[in-house]
């Protein structure tokens, strides 16, 4: 795990690679590898890759980079890890490829140097790599099919810039800081920037699961390599044999593994596999909060009763409410796009780094891939009454009083005729945090009107659905409504902010954080199984069938899902929310993070 970066400038600028540039780039992101640093430039100072490591595998100075391949023919900068990279070394081996590393990073650059873009079918992990070909003067970049790993890019005519980080990027001093209209609606309607978008209008993502190419000075359209829809990965038999096999590959490392330990199934079911798997129990992690004792939100004493059965060395970090003034800053500081989300995983990871490891597992994923969020009953139910409630001409004229009745509660109310008549549609109004309408008094008329030109919320999520459907030779909304969810889920919420915040949260404490439940194996084989038994018999007698010794506690355990009180500490006790008003309070959060961000509200919405 680790950051990387990189400048290529095009030869018709007769402009060369500002070192300080690529360094000041570079060491912005060293806490994603405190461990070593590395940079090239090119003799013709048109192209530099800049690294910073965190040595998860090879821990030698074999594994260092920028990497090169076939007397420097390709250079490499590569963050994340490739799980069967033994299994795909010793193919290369066979065939007569030579080594001088243990490294997963050379077998990428091996891989590339015989199959170009098509390596990316062989590979199985998280990873986010660049590779530069000196001879065909080409620059090759990847980003893992779910979009575990970022990547970002920046391209103003002259030079293609690079990093890890969209603060890195900023960092540079070479790009532009201009607010991007669709960044910033996109995070308003949802509480996470969705990509390509970001917060700045000269940086994109490059999307999941796909690649880009730089070349003659033109930097072509990401295109996509992967779909969740034709991957063709062999599916395991059996969910089991599917489970354990993933867990199996996230545990390849040269140095511990420990594992994030909530009250929930999730984990538990990581944990027990992980232990079944590991010569020795591994450590696990849980947080508790003074705010939780003794309610059905404290984590700890389920956390304790599993680790106990299982055996493992357990730790719990207690979060005082007096730590927050000192905590929230610096989360806000390592956050690197406004996002409503993430806090958790920032206490949780710094705990696992003061305890020394550089690895963790996170049972992330688990409620997207075994549909145990609320969504995947609400959403179709939704539809279901706005499609019965759309038939009656009445409800159009009455609605906008009913709704006036409840906006202090349900916000959202008002969309629910226009928008909820469709899976597509209703899941916004189930996920989202502001409505379009609502816009313009956040962030004045002008912003928001440009911003909605540029992003309609309905339509990415649809984008979603579509190739779906394709290639099912399904007629558009006809998607079975559990997999429209399922996709959506995935391919939307995880990816925008769960996976996102994951990341920046983990790599503020130097920590990689693996995700066995987001596996394009595993879920190939779920999928193949049409996600039984979790779908229609929930996601309990799942985990009951595969770790029978878990104690009930957690089995029968009603979810709650991993909740820090931010906003109680932020607004002080005057502002104390029950569970149902949480919606409320994510949208006052929103406005929050944004002022770090220095993003210009509407007169009043300040203060």
């Amino acid at each position: 795990m680790c950051g990387i970066n990189g400048i290529l400038c095009f030869r018709s600028s007769a402009k060369a690679v500002n070192p300080y540039e690529l360094i000041r780039t570079r060491d912005y992101m060293t806490t994603r590898g405190p461990d070593d640093a590395g940079a090239w430039i090119a003799a013709d100072g048109l192209v530099g890759l800049g690294h910073r490591r965190l040595a998860i595998i090879d821990l030698s100075s074999a594994g260092a980079q920028p990497m090169s391949w076939e007397g420097g023919r390709y250079k490499i900068v590569f963050n994340g890890e490739i799980y069967n990279y033994k299994e795909l070394r010793e193919e290369l081996i066979r065939e007569g490829t030579e080594f001088h590393s243990t490294s997963d990073t050379e077998v990428l650059l091996a891989l590339y140097s015989r199959y170009a873009s098509s390596m990316l079918q062989y590979i199985r992990g998280m990873y986010a790599f660049a590779i530069w070909d000196g001879q065909a003067k080409e620059l090759f970049l990847a980003r893992d099919p779910y979009g575990i790993k970022p990547l970002y890019y920046s391209n103003d005519g002259a030079c293609f810039r690079f990093a890890s980080q969209v603060k890195a990027l900023e960092a540079s001093n070479a790009v532009s800081m201009n607010i991007d209209p669709a960044g910033l609606v996109g995070f308003l309607l949802w509480g996470a920037v969705p990509e390509p978008h970001t917060i700045r209008r000269s940086i994109r993502a490059l999307p999941a699961g796909h690649f880009l190419v730089v070349k003659d000075g033109c930097a072509h359209e990401p295109q996509r390599y992967f779909d969740f829809v034709s991957n063709p990965v062999v599916s395991r038999t059996s969910v089991a044999e599917a489970l354990m096999d993933s867990v199996r590959a996230h545990l390849v490392s040269d140095v511990p593994v420990g594992v994030y330990l909530s009250a929930g199934l999730d984990s538990s079911l990581l944990t027990t596999l992980a232990c079944r798997i590991l010569p020795e129990p591994p450590t696990t992690f849980t947080l508790i909060f003074d705010d939780f004792a003794d309610t059905c939100l404290d984590e700890g004493p389920i956390a304790r009763q599993v680790a106990s059965v299982l055996g493992t060395r357990h730790l719990e970090q207690k979060i005082h409410r007096q730590e927050f003034s000192n905590l929230w800053p610096e989360a806000l500081k390592s956050m690197d796009q406004p996002s409503i989300d993430g806090f958790n995983t920032y206490l949780v990871s710094k705990t696992a780094h003061e305890q020394g490891l550089k690895v963790v597992l996170s049972g992330l994923g688990g409620d997207e891939l075994f549909g145990s969020y609320p969504t995947f009953h609400d959403v179709p139910r939704w539809t279901r009454l706005a499609r019965t409630a759309d038939r009656f001409p009445c409800m159009h004229s009455l609605w906008p009083s009913f709704a006036q009745f409840f906006k202090n509660t349900k916000p959202k109310l008002p969309g629910f005729l226009a928008y909820g008549t469709t899976l597509a549609g209703a899941y916004y109004l189930r996920r989202g945090l502001f409505l379009p309408d609502e816009l313009p008094g956040i962030i004045g008329p002008e912003m928001a009107e440009e911003g909605l030109s540029l992003y309609e919320p309905v339509s990415d999520i649809l984008g979603c659905l579509d190739s779906h459907e394709a290639h099912h030779g399904q007629p558009p909304g006809e998607i079975d409504s559990w997999e429209a969810v399922h996709l959506m889920e995935s391919r939307h919420y995880m990816l925008n902010q769960l996976l996102r915040d994951s990341d920046w949260a983990s790599m503020a404490h130097s920590l990689e954080l693996r995700v066995p439940l987001v596996d394009c194996y595993l879920r190939d084989s779920m999928a193949a199984l049409n996600f039984e038994p979790a779908r229609s018999q929930g996601k309990a007698a799942l985990v009951r069938q595969m770790a029978p010794e878990l104690p009930e506690a957690v089995l029968s355990r009603r979810k709650s899902g991993f909740f820090v009180p931010v906003v109680q500490w932020l607004a002080g006790n005057h502002r104390e929310r029950r569970h149902r008003h949480w919606g409320m309070d994510s949208r006052w959060l929103a406005l929050k993070v944004l002022s770090a961000f220095e993003v210009e509200l509407s007169p009043l919405m300040r203060g």
